[in-house]
């Protein structure tokens, strides 16, 4: 099994947040040539779930495309793919924060 998310980005546009429910999860942000720029997480704390969150890209127009993947382990999966991205390019997503850098693991994927 693959640590990696498979599934392809889409739009991040109305007629596709309308698709994603108020789920706890994960999900990436990424430019038109499906470059993550940003992952993050809908929690407990979320307003409305992936929905919430997604629908305040779309307001700050940070991305043009996305995906998710609903679990529970939210924050474990959240970490889990920070650490796969540094350890792919060397550093964390672009609008991610920094800061997040300093309570993750190391991960060396195959």
């Amino acid at each position: 099994m693959s640590i990696r998310i498979t599934k392809p980005f889409i739009d991040l546009n109305e007629e596709n947040l309308q698709q994603v429910n108020g789920n706890l999860g994960i999900y990436q942000l990424a430019d038109d040539q499906d470059r993550v720029l940003k992952t993050g997480y809908a929690g407990g704390k979320s307003l409305f779930g992936l929905q919430g969150e997604l629908r305040d890209a779309l307001q700050q127009q940070t991305a043009a495309r996305f995906r998710t993947e609903i679990t529970s382990a939210y924050l474990t999966r959240y970490q889990e793919l920070l650490m796969l991205h540094q350890a792919d390019f060397g550093e964390l997503p672009p609008l991610n924060d920094p800061a997040d850098v300093n309570n993750l693991g190391r991960l060396s994927p195959a």
